[in-house]
């Protein structure tokens, strides 16, 4: 268990060591829920993607653009190779 000190100002530090439990990094934001019971409950906000989101990603500028069909039949090649 963790104790924090509160400040003057009403604020807490959270040490780094409960940060990296959460997974947050510096700039990142934490939701904090009170409980009935007296109690808060955080963790890390995690930003909501859309799948748009994904779209060109693995695209690399002058790379080579590539047909479905050439995409699938480097895929059944590389896992024909695993397979060997």
């Amino acid at each position: 268990m963790t104790t924090l000190t509160v400040t003057a100002k009403g604020q807490v530090t959270l040490r780094k060591d409960l940060l990296t439990h959460l997974g947050v990094r510096p700039g990142e934001k934490i939701i904090v829920e009170a409980l009935p019971d007296g109690r808060i409950q955080a963790r890390a906000a995690r930003r909501r993607g859309q799948i748009s989101d994904v779209f060109d990603t693995l695209k690399r500028p002058g790379g080579p653009s590539l047909s479905i069909d050439e995409i699938n039949r480097i895929t059944a090649d590389s896992w024909a190779n695993r397979r060997s």
